[in-house]
């Protein structure tokens, strides 16, 4: 590859890199308040990956991050600040950098088959749970008292499992339908 090329597949990557933090941000808008609101981040994750790759798509969760943790507000209900980090849903939000590590390792299995990508989605979406209600119940326990393991997954997590189910079904549907016209492009 020519140098004139290596840079113009940097700026290609920063270009999708940042277009993909922007759609996660409108995704984490579209929202339904609750303990844990009721987001398409976790669509808007998936398909990142999906269509630009681990390495890509990760980059993308952590520029999201980073902005919103620069008071940008890009996260859920038009907050940002790194308050909203360390608060109870803080930790779901970094989850998502590890549902996407997870995708990305995934990677290096049988090419980019579908069976391959559904399993890598949902054992990134188990990862972000975890991290997501460890986090919730230190920062609760901190900061208002006592409370039960279930009591958290009644909250954070069992009433996501079918929403958050549809969002990686639509992600596989809607990514592996683009990537193909847009691989020229995206590639």
């Amino acid at each position: 590859m020519r140098p004139g090329n290596v840079a113009r597949g940097r700026t290609y990557d920063m270009a999708y890199i940042g277009i993909f933090a922007v759609v996660i941000a409108v995704c984490s808008w579209i929202s339904i308040p609750a303990a844990v609101p009721f987001t398409l981040q976790t669509f808007a994750v998936f398909l990142a990956v999906i269509l630009l790759g681990g390495k890509r798509g990760t980059m993308a969760v952590l520029v999201y991050i980073l902005l919103g943790a620069m008071g940008i507000p890009v996260f859920a209900g038009f907050r940002g600040g790194i308050g909203v980090l360390f608060n109870n849903t803080g930790g779901y939000i970094v989850g998502f950098l590890c549902s996407t590590l997870i995708m990305w390792a995934a990677e290096s299995l049988p090419g980019r088959k579908l069976y391959v990508q559904a399993v890598s989605m949902i054992l990134g979406l188990a990862a972000c749970y975890a991290v997501g209600t460890a986090w919730f119940m230190l920062v609760y326990i901190r900061s208002t008292g006592a409370v039960g393991v279930m009591t958290v997954l009644g909250w954070c997590v069992i009433p996501f499992l079918i929403p958050d189910m549809v969002k990686i079904m639509l992600a596989l549907m809607l990514g592996n339908v683009l990537r193909k016209p847009l691989a020229g492009i995206i590639s």
